[in-house]
């Protein structure tokens, strides 16, 4: 199963490809919040399940150093729409560790073996 993970910068995707990799997971993280390609996530990646992480300014300016306005962040929101309206698992990054995000994710990859 192939696992692509979508989201804004800094919402957390290279580290939970890095953790799914390390689970023994197929993860890819997809750079799609730099694209005006709508579709890209699925023609490049072709990914069998979708994990949309998100994160808000806040968190973001947190975890690194910005300078971005909410307007930025609205742009890189427009242009993930299409990944998240087919996103199979939502998962908004604000409150949680590192740790937790790989749990939530991989309990739901596990319920998806099943």
């Amino acid at each position: 199963m192939k696992i692509g993970i979508v989201g804004p910068c800094a919402a957390g995707k290279t580290t939970l490809q890095n953790n799914l990799l390390q689970l023994g997971y197929d993860a890819v993280a997809i750079a799609q919040e730099h694209s005006g390609v709508q579709s890209m996530w699925q023609q490049i990646t072709k990914p069998d399940v979708v994990i949309y992480l998100d994160a808000s300014l806040p968190t973001i300016n947190a975890r690194r150093t910005v300078s971005w306005e909410q307007a930025y962040i609205d742009e890189m929101n427009r242009r993930l729409r299409h990944a998240r309206a087919h996103a199979d698992f939502y998962l908004n990054t604000d409150p949680f560790s590192i740790e937790q995000v790989r749990d939530h994710v991989s309990d739901f990859l596990a319920r998806q073996k099943s």
